[in-house]
């Protein structure tokens, strides 16, 4: 197996390596204008016993710390999986130029589902979205994930 290419790519091995550590397999990665690799992650909820240690939010606070800035204005963050309400409002923080994700979430998604964070007025910053890329091996991922937890 080649190694990941794509930034999709790339998230996908992360959430992959999330699955191998028993997390939900969810992976993220910030690329630069270039699409040079800041930070990448994978969901460490389990592992440090935390809700909110969602690979975004691992993601964004380590090109944050990174970079040395606030701010990912001119960045994109690829996710396997449509970002949640506290995601979305982190992206929003961050003022994330560009969010691409894989797979949609009907229950717990927060950009194309429930709450759609950044339709609202209110929302400070809305990143250019892009879904639905990856989307079958995002799905099959986390579908496999499940089924091998409910047995």
């Amino acid at each position: 197996m080649s190694a990941p290419e794509t930034p999709m790519e790339i998230a996908l091995a992360e959430a992959q390596a999330a699955a191998a550590r028993g997390e939900v397999p969810v992976g993220a990665v910030i690329t630069d204008a270039s699409g040079k690799v800041i930070a990448k992650a994978g969901n460490r909820v389990e592992a440090e016993n935390n809700p909110a240690r969602h690979a975004e939010m691992l993601v964004l606070a380590a090109a944050s710390a990174a970079l040395g800035e606030r701010y990912l204005s001119e960045h994109t963050l690829t996710v396997t999986l449509e970002p949640c309400a506290m995601c979305a409002g982190a992206i929003a923080a961050y003022r994330v130029k560009k969010l691409v994700f894989a797979a949609y979430d009907a229950k717990s998604g927060a950009v194309d589902h429930g709450p759609r964070v950044f339709a609202h007025g209110t929302t400070h910053h809305k990143p250019e979205i892009i879904g639905g890329v990856g989307e079958q091996a995002a799905s099959e991922m986390l579908r496999a994930f499940f089924e091998g937890r409910r047995g």
